[in-house]
């Protein structure tokens, strides 16, 4: 199967098995072996210099490619739409790779405030290091986002479902206002993956997955993914780096460079290479094994989480829910126009009782696991404005729509009714908080 055929005439499923593989006509293996070497034979000395200088492509030393994870980029880059990837170490360092790709010293970047804090805090503090500077603006206010927008901006970036806000990014408008300023639109889609959402297809340029969860699935490996959708003119005149004939490129620049994507090519061998930020093969293998059974997943945990969420809702021990797709939530109107599969498993609620009873039920919980992280086939619990959001201000975590009596679930594959009872019962166990300091006051 090559790649054309599967573009044109395959489906999400099928892609999902066989996208990027080609068996590797020596033992034939029908499963993607792992390529755990770190270097490559060159054919000659003509053939060494080829490669280094971008000319053709091929192997030099894995930290720049692999043939595992390159499986992996030519399958994710199909099941999004795009024309290639780069895998890399971490959901982190593909924001990082990708932004600074396009932005270097004085310039700046615009983004949503609807952020997982992880991002929020790379932007405000760790970009400044960089010499970069990021506003952050109302996701939902055009009319801001295009006032923010100055002669130094290099991108918009945003997230398809914020973290834990659950706003709904309207990409169609942003990558609107992007486009008709000279400047790609930067989706962080890790909430969503391409089962749920193709970024793509509503006008994203760049599109960002932390690969560690929903595509990895089982909380085990660590990476993330930079996909080119391969339609933005890096000729426009606001990217001169890609358009600089450089030496090390054979005089050429990386627009005319052989290489599918001169976005990826330069991501990949200029900060990629650079900053050593490399995909382990062994992680790249298990992420094609997630990939492989993503849409079932995905799936599942879409109808788990539904029902979770309407559970919570009518619990007298809930103060809200926030899930794009519940009957009155102010998004279900935008999640039918982005979200045809689903909203995903990830969403929020807000406990009777403020932070001393979310504390209580996090405690409480025997199902869930209390950890830092979303997206695993196994249910999942935290206390954002305590821990993922906590390096914020109280004024910068109302931004990111973090409140002390929230709790974020990320719902699992076990037996919905399971569920519900692991979190009925600490649901009961926090209101002995709440009754506690009625008692007192």
């Amino acid at each position: 199967m090559t790649n054309e055929q599967s573009k044109e005439t395959l489906r999400f499923h099928t892609v999902a098995q066989h996208g990027g593989q080609r068996l590797d006509g020596v033992m034939n293996s029908r499963a993607v072996p792992i390529y755990q070497t770190t270097s490559y034979g060159f054919e000659s000395t003509d053939h060494a210099a080829s490669l280094f200088q971008m000319q053709e492509e091929g192997y030099i030393y894995s930290r720049n490619a692999n043939p595992t994870n390159r499986v992996l980029e030519e399958r994710i880059a199909e099941l999004e739409g795009g024309v290639d990837a780069f895998a890399i170490s971490s959901g982190q360092s593909a924001i990082t790779i990708s932004l600074l790709t396009l932005a270097k010293v004085g310039d700046e970047i615009i983004t949503t405030n609807a952020l997982y804090g992880g991002t929020y805090s790379l932007f405000a503090e760790t970009f400044k290091r960089f010499g970069v500077n990021v506003r952050f603006v109302d996701g939902k206010n055009f009319t801001e986002v295009q006032a923010a927008i100055t002669d130094k901006t290099k991108a918009i970036y945003t997230e398809t479902i914020g973290n834990p806000s659950l706003e709904i990014a309207d990409i169609k408008s942003l990558s609107n206002i992007a486009h008709e300023n000279d400047l790609p639109l930067v989706v962080d889609s890790t909430f969503t993956t391409p089962y749920l959402q193709k970024p793509i297809e509503f006008g994203a340029d760049i599109v960002l997955h932390s690969a560690t969860k929903f595509i990895g699935g089982h909380g085990t490996s660590i990476g993330g993914l930079i996909v080119d959708a391969g339609t933005f003119p890096w000729d426009n005149g606001r990217f001169p780096e890609f358009t600089e004939k450089l030496a090390a490129l054979n005089n050429q620049s990386y627009l005319e460079l052989p290489a599918t994507s001169a976005f990826i090519a330069k991501a990949r061998f200029d900060l990629g290479q650079n900053l050593g930020m490399s995909l382990s093969p062994f992680n790249g293998w298990l992420f094609i094994q997630g990939l492989e059974t993503l849409a079932l997943r995905m799936k599942q945990h879409v109808e788990n989480a539904e029902q979770i969420a309407q559970f919570l809702a009518e619990h007298d021990q809930v103060s809200w829910v926030n899930y794009p797709t519940l009957k009155d939530n102010p998004q279900e109107a935008i999640a039918r126009t982005y979200l045809r599969n689903g909203a995903g498993s990830i969403f929020t609620f807000g406990i009777k009782g403020g932070l001393e009873a979310a504390k209580k039920f996090i405690s409480s919980v025997k199902l869930f696991s209390h950890v830092a992280n979303v997206g695993d086939s196994k249910s999942l619990v935290i206390h954002p404005a305590s821990t993922t959001h906590s390096r914020l201000s109280e004024d910068e975590q109302l931004l990111t729509g973090v409140t002390p009596e929230q709790i974020r679930l990320s719902i699992g594959l076990e037996e919905v009714e399971d569920i519900k009872a692991d979190i009925h019962q600490a649901l009961l166990a926090s209101t002995k908080i709440d009754k506690e300091s009625l008692a007192l006051n």
